[in-house]
């Protein structure tokens, strides 16, 4: 980017973000656009954020504005991130579940990103399984969903390099649930990868086809929304619970208002939502 970013340009491009994917962009994050945006600009050809958003408008539906919107989406995560969601899901939530049925669990895993997530659902439940036989003899099926087709094709293939499987994996489940391959990288075993499944789905959207979940990870996603967006989506999200299905948020998120909806459960450590 060859000039300066302008007050205005800074504003219409906030503008078209928010409307493409709800991200909320602070007054003062114009190293974050640079830094994420040069290489598209570079080569595309496009010498200022203004002309990027003159091109955005014209094509609304192209390749560039999913390049951009991609990049401009944190795609950070690690297996079995901040470890007490998981606790809870094998040692709170599953059992109870079983309780009601043996037949089967759906689980989705909103903002799944790369698929570390969703993968490390399917773990818990198959470690779950393995200890309780007889139990969702029907089997887990995750729906992992994210904005970028990019980090959904890596999800799919389940493979991963070394710097991704230490993040957060124990030698255990690495030796459990992955082959290693000739070229140094990991896969995700067939038992656990069979029963998830990724598509892209942008959360301003319709969640209509995506049918009914026993459990909603909903992590790490929402801090970027507005709080009238947050609320939206947590809404929706509620249509998509079965009576007595389960919302996780991320560590640093909570659920503010809707009480309608959602009963708190405190877990200690940890709080889940329970679904009206």
């Amino acid at each position: 980017m060859s000039k300066l970013i302008t007050p205005n340009d800074y504003g219409r491009f906030c503008e078209f973000l928010q409307k493409a994917c709800g991200i909320v962009l602070g007054e003062n994050k114009q190293y974050l656009v640079q830094s994420r945006l040069r290489k598209i600009l570079s080569d595309e050809k496009v010498d200022s954020l203004g002309e990027l958003v003159d091109r955005l408008t014209r094509s609304p539906r192209s390749p560039l504005r999913e390049a951009v919107v991609d990049a401009m989406t944190t795609n950070e995560t690690l297996w079995f991130r901040d470890t007490h969601p998981f606790r809870i899901l094998a040692e709170r939530l599953l059992p109870e579940l079983s309780e009601k049925s043996t037949q089967g669990i759906r689980v989705w895993s909103a903002a799944s990103s790369t698929g570390q997530e969703a993968y490390s659902i399917s773990m818990v439940v198959d470690e779950y399984r393995r200890k309780n036989a007889g139990t969702f003899r029907a089997g887990l099926s995750v729906v992992g969903t994210d904005i970028s087709q990019r980090v959904l094709d890596g999800a799919r293939s389940g493979e991963y390099e070394m710097l991704a499987i230490g993040r957060g994996l124990s030698n255990e489940r690495l030796d459990a649930y992955f082959a290693k391959l000739p070229s140094g990288n990991f896969k995700v075993r067939p038992e656990i990868q069979r029963g998830v499944e990724f598509r892209q789905l942008n959360l301003l959207e319709s969640y209509a086809g995506l049918g009914k979940f026993d459990i909603v990870f909903c992590r790490n996603v929402l801090i970027y929304f507005s709080p009238e967006l947050k609320k939206d989506i947590l809404t929706r999200v509620h249509g998509t619970l079965r009576t007595g299905g389960y919302l996780i948020l991320g560590a640093s998120e909570s659920l503010n208002g809707l009480p309608d909806l959602y009963e708190m459960i405190h877990c200690n450590p940890g709080i889940i939502y329970r679904a009206k």
